[in-house]
């Protein structure tokens, strides 16, 4: 069957795939260029639920703030590599959804899964289709949307770790500095009341061994441990930490003179809390290589 080049032109700008895809797809459908394309919407699908066990820990963050400032949404896009991470198309559609969480505030990320963007399609629909052009497992895997009735702070570094802040008092410049400090210092917990009672147990009983182990009295361990708890909280709560563009400040102090309130924040981290590969992609294409040789035999190898 003869396929011309205008066909091929507008299935790929329909589909934005491959011009060998698209033509081998059009062959199948007779050069029906609705099936052609039904066609590969189904082969993406396939694609994509291949590619669904796969780790996926590299990826970008992105906010979206509103007009007015003070609302914003933060989202964390999965990918497999750096390079994908790096890629038009997946940016555009991390860019993409966070604009569709600010707008619709989903109750959850299958909520949002299923919203629709403005193409028509849905946020998973897209996220297959562009898995199955780029040949990565692609995830949506969180988000969050603060608002503030005065001010908000929001930083991003890089495309890889996100903070916001919600602060009622202070000015713009107080917000964006604590966001930054956030994204910097990755607080657990808000204050000391914030952290829960097992969490505190824990430590207290950590910090009791160590004690313990050189040799101090009883009363005296008591003191340690009571003395070392308020330091070791006081690295994971964000009213604790030292400020980081001046560390003889605390936050908490920081507050005080600026007669401000934190009243909320998040902060997220490409890949936090996934399990990673240990192999790098070099050792991955190596090991590819040599099976790809020991199946056909290495000429190398022979004598």
């Amino acid at each position: 069957m003869n396929i011309t080049a205008e066909a091929v032109k507008q299935l790929r700008e329909r589909t934005g795939a491959g011009m060998m895809e698209c033509k081998r797809a059009l062959v199948e459908s007779g050069g029906d260029l609705d099936a052609a394309a039904e066609l590969m919407r189904r082969q993406g699908l396939a694609k994509a639920d291949r590619k669904a066990a796969r780790i996926a820990a590299e990826g970008v963050i992105v906010v979206e703030r509103a007009g007015d400032g003070r609302s914003a949404a933060m989202l964390e896009v999965n990918c497999e590599t750096d390079f994908v991470a790096c890629e038009n198309d997946f940016r555009a559609f991390a860019a993409e959804v966070a604009k569709l969480v600010l707008a619709n505030r989903p109750a959850s990320v299958e909520e949002l899964l299923a919203a629709r963007l403005s193409g028509g399609e849905t946020v998973d629909e897209r996220r297959r289709a562009l898995i199955a052009r780029i040949g990565e497992k692609i995830s949506v895997r969180r988000f969050a949307v603060l608002s503030s009735p005065a001010l908000l702070g929001a930083y991003v570094h890089g495309t890889r770790i996100g903070a916001l802040v919600v602060l009622e008092g202070g000015d713009a410049a107080l917000a964006h500095d604590l966001a930054m400090h956030v994204a910097a210092s990755n607080p657990r917990y808000l204050r000391l009341e914030d952290v829960p009672a097992e969490v505190l147990a824990k430590e207290r009983e950590i910090l009791a061994d160590q004690a313990r182990g050189e040799g101090k009295p009883a009363d005296i361990i008591a003191k340690m441990v009571e003395g070392r708890l308020r330091k070791s909280l006081g690295e994971i709560t964000l009213l604790g930490q030292p400020f980081v563009k001046d560390p003889d400040t605390s936050i908490e102090k920081l507050l005080k003179a600026a007669k401000a309130v934190v009243s909320s924040f998040e902060r997220f981290e490409v890949g936090a809390g996934i399990e990673k590969r240990q192999d790098d992609f070099a050792s991955e294409v190596m090991a590819q290589v040599q099976a790809s040789d020991r199946g056909r035999g290495d000429p190398g190898t022979r004598h």
